[in-house]
């Protein structure tokens, strides 16, 4: 009799996880997955798990144009496995984001135990989705292929001004733009398609 008992019981906590398991929501997926990634997320992917905190010392102290990170970068990939997994924008990004930002005006004092998310500064795409989308959906921002010069005259406009960037910002954001911008609006989720508004 224990064991019949023991049986149900084992049966009856299998059925309840499996039906746990049916009921419970599917991860969201991100709408904005199209977006690049901006530096703060491609250093912190290059920061996690097992590397030499040299580099990482090296890279959060150092002060580089983004020409001298790029080869910065390309000298440490094998002790930063995750560099190697770069295709050229995403490393002039990285780049970019690293001559802006470095060194960290604040770095941790254990690098192994820093979350880097939270510890980097904003990249162009958190500015990107966290500003630009007050006014307008990020389809206008984002689908066009615009020159620095032209996307910094936009920022400095009476319609974007107020928008709590400073120039050192809107420099990183407009860097970000020149290179991650110009998505074909066929890789522009349906929803996000409304408008087709340009500036």
């Amino acid at each position: 009799m224990p064991a019949t008992r023991s049986r149900f019981a084992l049966f009856a906590f299998a059925a309840i996880a499996a039906l746990a398991a049916f009921a419970a929501p599917a991860p969201e997926k991100d709408v904005f997955e199209f977006v690049p990634e901006g530096g703060r997320t491609l250093l912190a992917k290059a920061f996690a798990g097992r590397v030499p905190a040299e580099d990482v010392r090296a890279i959060i102290g150092g002060k580089h144009t983004s020409v001298e990170w790029i080869a910065d970068l390309r000298a440490r990939e094998n002790a930063l496995p995750a560099l190697k997994r770069l295709d050229d924008k995403q490393r002039r990004t990285l780049a970019d984001y690293l001559a802006t930002n470095m060194p960290l005006a604040k770095p941790p004092a254990d690098p192994a135990k820093a979350d880097w998310d939270k510890v980097l500064p904003l990249d162009g795409r958190d500015m990107a989705l966290n500003y630009c989308q007050g006014c307008h959906i990020i389809t206008v921002v984002i689908t066009q292929d615009r020159s620095k010069t032209a996307w910094l005259g936009t920022m400095g406009k009476p319609s974007h001004v107020q928008i709590k960037l400073t120039p050192a910002q809107r420099d990183a954001l407009a860097n970000y733009l020149i290179v991650n911008a110009a998505i074909p609006i066929d890789q522009v989720p349906e929803e996000l398609r409304a408008g087709g508004a340009t500036y």
